[in-house]
């Protein structure tokens, strides 16, 4: 990478990455998985610099790796173990006041996919069709994700004993 090429680089991460680690840890509610897979978003982009720089929307190819690295690292065998213990609470640099506990327990009802949806289609304000080819399928699906991820999330949030 030559000089220029990595003076775009590091501006372009610059100014996306705390919405990439935000958007990270709405998909997989881990701080500490969220900066990995922010990490590896990162190092993807460099190695694929001009391919991503030459893209229409540079912005979307790095949301659906995002997106990619984060349903890879769920398909790991490690990730079907659950911890026993709450980890604490998020602070200081890591705490957005934008995302409170209960969107992210709310999140955290969904499948996925839905949840890649959802994340995608009202946290970054993607159009349907930005969704679908971001994650790879069609555009019917995308909406009926999302009007079954909303109808998930509209019950969980009116259930006895829900949250809020």
């Amino acid at each position: 990478m030559n000089k220029s090429d990595e003076i775009e680089f590091r501006a372009f991460v610059r100014a996306r990455m705390d919405r990439w680690r935000r958007a990270a840890y709405l998909l997989c509610h881990d701080w500490h998985l969220a900066d990995d897979l922010t990490a590896v978003v990162i190092g993807k982009l460099y190695q694929n610099w001009r391919r991503v720089a030459a893209a229409n929307n540079p912005d979307a190819y790095a949301q659906r790796m995002l997106t990619h690295s984060w349903l890879d690292e769920r398909r790991r065998p490690w990730r079907r173990e659950h911890p026993t213990d709450s980890p604490p609470e998020p602070s200081g640099a890591y705490a957005d006041p934008a995302d409170s506990g209960d969107v992210i327990e709310l999140l955290a009802g969904l499948a996925p996919k839905q949840r890649a949806v959802i994340v995608l289609r009202f946290y970054f304000g993607q159009s349907v069709e930005e969704t679908a080819e971001l994650l790879g399928i069609s555009a019917g699906t995308v909406k009926s994700q999302s009007a079954r991820g909303l109808e998930t999330l509209r019950s969980l949030a009116t259930s006895p004993g829900s949250i809020g």
